[in-house]
């Protein structure tokens, strides 16, 4: 067993691809402005920029870490590594939008990797329960201050550079990884290895990537057209397929007897659920700061300071709380906080609701870091030690597949909302493929504003702002409803379900 100094340091060479990873979730909400202006994308296209990263990411963790307890959890670290570094350079560069969407799905190819590596060593390398609820602390802390860390850093290198400089900044800290992983870490694998059900795989694909197609293509038309309820049907059918398969399978993807317990269960649900509202309210908040608030890049990464100050402090703090008030007390009232900073940034304003949107991102900050540093720990405690890896990616497909519905569905909700309104307060004597561009995005908006005389400019970029706000508003009404409802059924199952830990049977010893 590796020493305590040993552990920390591998503990801090495993945050770098964490910090990684979920920057690059919402990296892009600083940047999408002038990627938007750059390469002059579509609204789904952008759509599709800022979700082909986490859907494949969502999609393979499960695969990966299945994987990972196979080949051995460190090995499949390092290739991920490598993959997202050259993918992240191939980002930097693309000169088109379809090239970037490419690249963004091949830089979820290798998150899938890194995510359900770093969690399952983790479990492996602290064996006391309270030691590994710090680790895990700082795991979460890692996470989910890596999504608020990602527009501040944006804005950043947004202000000295260009915007491939985002993806760029990865190379090198990949390259410090792989240098120090091989040093720090112990090997980890499953001795119950067993041949990988691709099918199963194929199965998973099918299930996730149409349901997430017909959302995004009821956004754009405003209404379900017959292609969205053929997609959507064909997911459904295809998702009960998959959990079928895996009730035959000795060794699943997805182990459901581990969804027997429902501590297990409402630690997933939360973990999901939190996600699902943190980034989807980060991607307005960002374009809000810039598009309506008329910050700059650099300033609006400032203004995002106190979320992430929020988030990494609830973090640390989140084992101290539950040793004193118990994880449903815990994870309940994380919920509430959230839900409310959430219905607070649903009232912001065009003119004057910067102080608003700041303190309420704070709160939702504050109230969803407990949630997924406890979910992560009741997942990853309440494993078997041979199937941690599949466990954790678990933990993680839910947090990332969350986060990418977060971004599909309150992003398509707040597009729908924002056509609508356009729709009916422009002018009719705007030009129909102007009226077009206009109604696609705030950014599209605010270009087209740009070409325009000053007064006829301020109108129309008016409406726009006037209409985004309405979109805001709406989606993070939702946003808050769905952690109301996290509020209420995650600690009842969490307190319903087994002790963390009860479910361990088996040992691996590191190789």
């Amino acid at each position: 067993m590796p020493t305590a100094r040993s552990r920390w340091l591998g503990l801090a060479a495993l945050t770098l691809p964490v910090i990684l990873t979920s920057m690059d979730i919402t990296i892009l909400h600083i940047a999408i402005p002038t990627i938007t202006h750059e390469l002059a994308p579509t609204a789904g296209q952008t759509l599709w920029i800022l979700d082909s990263y986490g859907f494949l990411l969502a999609g393979l963790l499960i695969v990966m870490g299945n994987i990972g307890d196979r080949i051995g959890r460190r090995k499949l670290l390092m290739i991920g590594a490598t993959v997202f570094g050259a993918a992240s350079a191939l980002a930097a560069f693309s000169p088109t939008p379809e090239l970037l969407i490419a690249a963004r799905a091949l830089m979820g190819v290798g998150g899938a990797t890194l995510m359900p590596s770093t969690l399952s060593l983790i479990r492996n390398m602290f064996e006391d329960p309270v030691e590994r609820t710090k680790a895990i602390g700082v795991w979460t802390a890692s996470l989910s201050g890596g999504i608020a860390l990602g527009p501040i850093v944006g804005g950043l290198l947004l202000e000295v550079f260009w915007w491939g400089s985002v993806f760029l900044i990865n190379v090198p800290i990949i390259a410090i990884l792989l240098m120090a992983t091989p040093r720090l870490v112990p090997e980890y694998r499953s001795t119950a290895s067993r041949r990988l059900d691709f099918i199963s795989v194929v199965l998973s694909f099918a299930a996730i990537l149409p349901i997430v197609w017909a959302i995004k293509s009821a956004a754009e038309e405003l209404s379900m057209t017959p292609a969205s309820w053929l997609a959507l049907v064909a997911g459904a059918v295809a998702g009960a397929v998959f959990l079928l398969r895996q009730r035959k399978l000795t060794l699943p993807l997805v182990d459901l007897n581990l969804f027997a317990n429902p501590r297990f269960s409402g630690a997933i649900l939360g973990a999901g659920l939190a996600m699902f509202s943190l980034v989807g309210v980060m991607l307005y908040k960002a374009q809000y700061l810039q598009l309506v608030a008329g910050l700059s890049p650099l300033a609006a990464a400032l203004a995002m300071l106190p979320i992430m100050v929020a988030v990494g402090a609830m973090a640390v703090l989140s084992s101290a709380l539950v040793q004193r008030f118990g994880y449903a007390v815990v994870f309940g009232a994380g919920a509430v906080v959230a839900a409310g900073g959430m219905f607070a940034f649903s009232r912001v304003s065009e003119d004057g609701g910067l102080p608003l949107a700041i303190t309420a991102a704070a709160f939702i900050g504050a109230g969803i870091a407990p949630m997924m540093t406890l979910a992560a720990d009741v997942v990853v405690g309440s494993a078997p030690t041979h199937r941690s890896g599949a466990a954790s990616a678990l933990s993680e497909t839910s947090s990332e597949l969350g986060a990418a519905l977060g971004i599909a569905v309150l992003g398509s909700i707040g597009t729908a909302m924002y056509r609508r309104r356009v729709t009916e307060l422009l002018p009719q004597d705007v030009p129909g493929e102007a009226a077009d561009v206009i109604a696609s995005s705030l950014g599209a908006a605010t270009s087209v504003a740009e070409q325009l005389p000053r007064e006829t400019a301020e109108h129309l970029g008016g409406i726009a702002r006037e209409a985004f706000v309405h979109g805001l508003g709406t989606a993070t009404v939702v946003g808050a409803c769905v952690l109301a409802l996290a509020a209420i059924a995650c600690p009842v199952l969490i307190h319903m379900g087994r002790p963390s830990g009860e479910l361990q049977s088996e040992n691996t010893a590191p190789s």
